[in-house]
């Protein structure tokens, strides 16, 4: 909590204890001159206890008279028992007669209370109210310069929420991005117009407005917009597109209009809008037709990108992940020109990405990030920075000072399975089954030339699984026919080789299912690969005939490669025993070490690709070669 805070909290207990303190003295004031049983004697009692010569009640009578009331006071009773009662009386004169003519003796005595000064009466209320004032315009104006106050949110409901970058805020730069190379050339391309904008206009070149970045989580979308603050040299604006979007209408739209108004007045400049499907969605697709809140923001938003006011140099950035959803307005030319796909890295790639994140980490002398790339295929870049993160966490938990092969290796599985649970308690039949099943993956999977190689098998219980049969990865930009038929068939592995051991399946096979079902539907409803037709297949548009053809498609694939993969491993079973039985000696064994159980030349030569020995060897080809 820091001190502005702190103060504001201590103001507030300090009113609420005013406010408490004026609250019983007030009501102190109500009833200060009552206790004891009188708290119902009124006016009328009192006349009837002086007419009757009540002696034994009443003690004293002490009136109070005014000035500045025509005949009106009050009178406070002392009675015999010790207390007391503050009385209003209508008429004092006609009180004093009633004492008078009565034949009861009491003490009575009369005071007239003393007047207020001028300064209590007329400044002091003054004084109270301009001090109540200053106190609710202080706080209010300490809410308003705090960011995310109350009094700021309501003062600025409509002002929008980007966050400028200064120059020393700009951390980042195009040699901190690895593994992007093309897409770094697109966005050098909008850097270079903003530092010599002359050049590109003499020659009639328009420059993008807007480019859209393009790719699954974790790519480094928001990195190559940071990198490009950090390049420009002008003012970045950064926010996020659920920034835009409140419960009232009208609101975004105030602050995309008011981010613009912001941005001319800073031109050149750059815009960047993180996640912007949130208010990029197609239109139509509300629950409030064409006059929800978020259709007016993006209805604001395309104005504002190329309407009939011209915004030059003013140049935005978008990132999603989610490009499908996104309004066909906002896509086409004059809004963003430019869509820049960024993926995941290859080899050459990842090598990179693990050299830049290497410089802030301790590496022993054995660490070939080489290696770790060739392992890594499908990681993302922020996938790579975690997998070193985790090997960082494992070396330092160890007391080592650097990170060696061992603790990238462990983290490879921990992220990429999950963590091991050595200490969980399970019988011997359920290991006898664990290990059997992931044999059955493993035979199968050498026994097809286009999977990927047995890295690893362990019947050691991992995440939510009993073992797993991890695989060394190879970078794949599409798959074949036989290759989906043969995963499938891999998938079927464990389930077959239960049934052929045990002669009886178990619920480890689900996520098997699951998966081999879903490729098989594509295959069938996405790819075109089945008698069908190369169609592709929508639900919303299935007959009730075609979707069952489809489902006997899916079923043939289904029959077909679980036929396959059992007679594959019924041929191999002795090795099936084999590879079962170390599996429950060691729990966990190598790629090498399963291979060493099979004759030399046993398995199906893979089609693996062939890497460089070093990143330097993959020369890029000219530009302008000519075809």
């Amino acid at each position: 909590m820091n001190k502005d805070t702190m103060f504001k909290t201590f103001l507030m207990y300090i009113l609420i204890f005013v406010f408490i303190f004026l609250s019983f003295t007030m009501y102190k004031n109500i009833d200060t001159h009552q206790n004891g049983n009188v708290s119902y004697y009124t006016y009328s009692n009192l006349v009837n206890d002086i007419k009757t010569n009540n002696n034994e009640k009443i003690k004293s009578i002490s009136i109070k008279t005014s000035e500045d009331i025509n005949d009106k006071g009050s009178a406070i009773i002392y009675f015999n028992d010790g207390s007391k009662k503050n009385i209003a009386i209508p008429s004092i004169s006609a009180f004093m007669e009633i004492l008078h003519y009565s034949d009861s003796m009491y003490l009575v005595d009369t005071y007239q209370p003393a007047k207020p000064s001028l300064f209590s009466s007329t400044y002091l209320p003054f004084i109270i109210i301009i001090i109540t004032v200053v106190l609710i315009i202080f706080i209010v104006s300490q809410q308003v310069k705090g960011n995310g106050g109350g009094g700021s949110r309501v003062l600025s409901f409509g002002k929008n929420k980007a966050k400028v970058l200064t120059e020393g805020q700009k951390t980042a730069s195009f040699k901190d991005v690895a593994g992007l190379k093309e897409e770094k050339h697109d966005l050098e391309e909008v850097v270079d117009f903003l530092k010599d904008p002359k050049k590109y206009k003499d020659i009639g070149a328009r420059i993008p407005k807007g480019i859209l970045l393009v790719g699954p989580p974790g790519t480094g979308k928001t990195l190559l917009a940071r990198a490009i603050a950090g390049e420009a040299g002008v003012q970045f604006f950064s926010i996020s597109g659920s920034d835009f979007v409140e419960m009232f209408v009208g609101v975004g739209a105030s602050r995309v209009r008011d981010m613009f108004e912001e941005a001319k007045k800073n031109k050149p400049c750059l815009i960047f809008i993180d996640e912007i499907d949130a208010v990029g969605r197609r239109r139509g697709s509300g629950l409030g037709g064409g006059h929800d809140e978020r259709e007016q923001t993006l209805n604001q938003l395309l104005v504002e990108m190329d309407g009939f006011s011209t915004n030059e140099n003013i140049i935005i950035i978008a990132a999603t992940n989610r490009v499908d959803i996104l309004d066909p307005a906002l896509l086409r030319p004059g809004r963003f020109d430019r869509q820049i796909y960024v993926g995941a890295p290859d080899v050459k790639g990842r090598e990179e990405i693990l050299n830049v994140h290497a410089k802030s980490k301790k590496l022993d002398e054995n660490v070939n990030l080489e290696e770790v790339a060739k392992t890594t295929s499908g990681f993302t870049g922020a996938q790579l920075e975690n997998l070193l993160n985790e090997a960082a966490i494992i070396s330092a938990r160890k007391g080592k000072q650097e990170i060696s092969m061992e603790e990238i290796r462990k983290a490879f599985i921990k992220v990429g399975v999950g963590t091991e649970k050595k200490s969980r308690i399970i019988s011997h039949e359920e290991r006898a089954i664990t290990a059997y099943h992931e044999a059955g993956h493993a035979i199968v999977t050498e026994m097809l030339p286009l999977m990927d190689a047995v890295h690893i098998i362990s019947i050691i219980p991992t995440g939510g699984a009993g073992g797993y049969t991890m695989h060394l990865p190879v970078d794949k930009g599409y798959f074949s026919k036989n290759y989906l038929t043969q995963e499938i068939m891999v998938l079927f592995g464990g389930r077959i080789a239960e049934e052929i051991i045990f002669n009886d399946i178990t619920t480890g096979a689900s996520s098997d299912i699951e998966r081999a079902s879903k490729i098989a539907r594509g295959m069938v409803t996405k790819y075109g690969m089945s008698s069908l037709g190369p169609i592709e297949f929508i639900d919303e548009e299935i007959s009730p005939n075609l979707a069952s053809s489809i489902d006997e498609e899916i079923k043939a694939i289904i029959s077909s490669c679980y036929d396959k993969a059992k007679q594959i491993l019924q041929d191999n079973l002795q090795y099936l025993h084999s590879t079962a039985n170390l599996l429950l000696e060691k729990e966990k064994i190598t790629g090498d070490e399963f291979r060493a159980l099979f004759p030399e030349k046993f398995f199906p030569e893979k089609k693996l690709p062939t890497y460089p020995e070093k990143v330097e060897d993959l020369k890029e080809e000219p530009e302008n070669k000519e075809a």
